[in-house]
This record gives C-alpha cells, structure tokens and sequence, in this order.
C-alpha cells in the first residue's frame, strides 16, 4: 500500500525520517544529560529548626524583643 498523493514522494519520506531521528536523539541526549547533571550535583544543605545558631547579643536581644511581642500576655491575646 502506497502513501496518497505528495506523501509518497521519497523526498518527502526522507525529511519525515529525518525529522523523526533527530526528535529522538535530541530527546534521549536531553534526558541522559539532565540524569547526569542530577547525580552529579550534591543535595543542598536544608536548615532545621532544631540546629544551634550561634547568636551574636545584639541578635538574641532582637530575637528576645520579637519572641516577647508574640508570647500571650493576658490568656488568648498577644502583646
């Protein structure tokens, strides 16, 4: 069974493959190169609350100001 009308012209075919061959390697050297570049880059470090952070005093007096204000003062309100 041949192709119908201009689909049948080999040049046709031929710039069809092509196009078709090159999608596929431009896809798989994508995606090897995206795999490569996740294996090859380490994870970054992710803070967790529960780390000590040294202070310096004028920070623990900011903090120490900033915690005051959040804290309850009478039951149920903030200062």
């Amino acid at each position: 069974m041949s192709l119908p009308g201009q689909l049948s012209d080999p040049r046709v075919l031929t710039l069809f493959g092509l196009l078709a061959v090159s999608t596929v390697i431009w896809l798989t050297l994508g995606l090897r190169a995206r795999r490569r570049d996740r294996a090859a880059t380490p994870l970054e470090r992710v803070w967790h609350p529960q780390e000590s952070v040294a202070l310096t005093p004028a920070e623990e007096h900011a903090f120490g100001q900033v915690v005051s204000r959040l804290s309850p003062g009478s039951p149920g309100r903030l200062r």
